[in-house]
């Protein structure tokens, strides 16, 4: 089947209609394959076995990772899929949110799982880079329709009505090294962005005293004195607000703060000022937050309220941060965090000077952290924007 069409947004030079053509008559393709079963020890040798690429080996920058989780020893080889270094791929397994889609264009040999589809040899001219974004948009487009809970498959033989479009050799390599650069930007601000984040953890472990001790490993200067152990009921008002139900959500007004974030806006706040809390139910039990204030805080959350104490906030939350709660959550498969047992847990503090520098560089360090956010998230939307535009 092959129809014309042309995308919204060109460069100029190009008019010419885009052939409209199904996948299956663009390119040859093929799944890998592996041994069966996967947890057999000697299909595996980590020390001088081959690379073998599953779902997770597939970065969201339309590269390989740089190196595998497994290597494939000699005796799976031969039962195994090789694929030469230069050919698109894509993940046809996994979660539709976050596996199903993955695309690279392969930058060294391995071998290749059976959740992976290997595009081989191509029936009309085609730019790799270009087909890599438009195999990326095709997924994307089509996934939904994916057939599983958890584990979600799209076969080799749906995919032969996906529809492809093709314009000339010339307009692919165009559209081919622009999204290659505007990749390129994107995994730039994403590694910035990871090392930042790389970077504040390693403060995090070494501003605050560990295993007993009276004194973090690191320090600003002109501060000497031994940090005081208290508990945390004794210097905070601590208390769940009132929860407010799905149904008293509105469009706008003032933000709602579950237990894992924003959900929301609501009529009035129920506190003005900043807070420091600790989500008190679900999945992230024990994650400490700094809300900024006028906000309705709901009941999921425990408010750890300094507003009475010569505590600074921010120091408070980067301490808790640095002191991972977990350890004292309780419930199994319904985790919860209680008053009775957070009123107990110690947590050692400097002065307020040094607490008020601390507090003051870690908030300077998270504002770098979310403007690299921003900037990355507006690049993806940008692209977003562009794949819309430039492909039929």
């Amino acid at each position: 089947m092959m129809s014309k069409k042309s995308p919204q947004l060109r460069f100029e030079g190009f008019t010419d209609d885009w052939e409209e053509r199904k996948l299956k008559d663009v390119s040859t393709y093929i799944r890998g394959s592996f041994p069966q079963p996967y947890t057999n020890p000697d299909f595996y040798d980590e020390k001088n076995g081959k690379p073998f690429v599953q779902v997770a080996d597939i970065g969201y920058d339309l590269k390989l990772k740089p190196d595998t989780k497994s290597h494939i020893s000699k005796l799976a080889e031969s039962k195994s899929r090789f694929v030469e270094a230069g050919k698109v791929v894509v993940a046809l397994q996994g979660s539709i949110e976050t596996s199903i889609g993955r695309t690279a264009i392969t930058q060294y040999d391995a071998f290749f799982d059976r959740t992976i589809l290997i595009f081989q040899e191509y029936k009309v001219p085609i730019d790799k880079q270009y087909f890599s974004q438009i195999i990326k948009k095709l997924f994307e487009r089509e996934k939904e329709r994916a057939w599983g809970a958890t584990i979600s498959t799209i076969t080799k033989e749906h995919l032969n009505d996906f529809i492809v479009g093709v314009p000339s050799i010339e307009e692919q390599q165009k559209i081919g090294t622009f999204f290659k650069q505007l990749d390129d930007t994107i995994a730039l601000h994403q590694r910035k962005l990871d090392l930042l984040k790389e970077q504040k953890k390693g403060y995090l472990q070494k501003m605050f005293p560990k295993n007993g001790a009276k004194v973090p490993e690191l320090r600003f200067a002109g501060f000497a004195d031994d940090w005081e152990e208290r508990k945390l009921g004794e210097i905070s008002k601590m208390y769940q607000p009132l929860t407010i139900t799905g149904n008293d959500l509105l469009p706008d007004g003032v933000p709602v703060f579950g237990a894992n974030g924003f959900i929301g806006f609501f009529s009035e706040a129920n506190h003005i000022d900043d807070q420091v809390t600790i989500s008190a139910r679900g999945e992230g039990t024990g994650t400490p937050s700094y809300v900024h204030g006028p906000v309705w805080i709901t009941g999921n959350s425990m408010v750890v309220n300094v507003g009475d104490f010569d505590i600074d906030k921010y120091f408070l939350f980067a301490n808790l941060t640095a002191n991972s709660l977990k350890k004292y959550v309780t419930g199994g498969a319904q985790p919860q965090l209680t008053r009775d047992v957070l009123v107990k847990v110690p947590i050692t503090l400097p002065n307020t000077d040094e607490q008020k520098k601390i507090g003051a560089f870690f908030k300077q360090f998270d504002d770098t952290i979310t403007l690299h956010q921003r900037k990355l998230d507006l690049l993806k939307e940008q692209k977003k924007g562009f794949l819309q535009k430039m492909f039929v």
